[in-house]
């Protein structure tokens, strides 16, 4: 694939990924989406990291409500955009590659679905997260009502996305959307430098750790003791892991 798009470009092993524009008033850009989709179906593809952007004063401000409103009928565009949407965020689940989500300003609607699909979200006391479905009489898409419940619990999600509550940052890295609060101002070069530091880290065991991850939520305890065990012996067998263990045994730095 091309190095870099309009919408996509990979820069020290980070797919960065702009999920929005300020000429669309930060609402979700599909032209994003699918260029997203398209970096990383394409098996030349190789990242250690994908990075989620705005490009505006918010990360994501939701769908464009014009474009529901202009659609006739609304139903199948709904199912349309909602298609393209559900296959981005499937591969950035199955992908190997921790997601990061920059999130600066509002995150409402399909944009706050994206940042509870994140792996890590970084996010400032400004930033702002809200349903957003209920105030134009929508249910939730983009894995909100499956991501939410895990990361907040059950009866939290249930009060958040029925009364349409609007999240502070503060409140969002206290339930746990929010992995990390940093000052206002310096939410993307954050977000930025962990992306980078983890797509220089150990790929295939963050890899392997996003498997266990998913796996956990449908595996018993005693089943997922035992992918732990076969995870972790195969990666004490892999270049990645016979790097890091000589390297640490050495006393210098893993060349992963």
């Amino acid at each position: 694939m091309s190095d870099a798009t309009e919408y996509t470009r990979i820069v020290d092993g980070v797919l960065e990924v702009t999920i929005s524009t300020s000429d669309r008033g930060t609402s979700l850009d599909f032209a994003g989406v699918r260029a997203g989709t398209a970096a990383l179906s394409d098996p030349d593809t190789d990242v250690g990291a994908v990075l989620l952007v705005g490009k505006g004063n918010n990360f994501c401000a939701g769908g464009d409500v014009r474009a529901f409103a202009a659609a006739s009928p609304r139903g199948p565009y709904l199912l349309e955009v909602a298609a393209q949407l559900h296959d981005f965020l499937r591969l950035l689940a199955t992908g190997p590659a921790p997601v990061i989500a920059a999130v600066q300003g509002w995150a409402a609607g399909a944009g706050m679905s994206l940042v509870c699909a994140a792996d890590i979200a970084v996010g400032s006391p400004a930033t702002r997260l809200r349903p957003a479905y209920p105030g134009i009489g929508f249910t939730t898409d983009g894995g909100m009502s499956w991501n939410l419940p895990r990361i907040v619990g059950t009866a939290r999600a249930r009060e958040i996305l029925l009364t349409d509550r609007v999240l502070t940052g503060e409140e969002a890295h206290d339930l746990g959307i929010l992995g990390r609060l940093v000052p206002d101002g310096s939410v993307h070069a954050d977000a930025a430098e962990l992306a980078r530091t983890l797509a220089a880290g150990p790929r295939s065991a963050h890899a392997g750790i996003k498997r266990l991850l998913d796996s956990s939520a449908r595996t018993s305890y005693t089943d997922q003791l035992d992918l732990e065990r076969a995870a972790i012996a195969a990666a004490g067998d892999s270049p990645t892991g016979t790097e890091g263990v000589n390297a640490f045994v050495e006393k210098r730095a893993p060349k992963f």
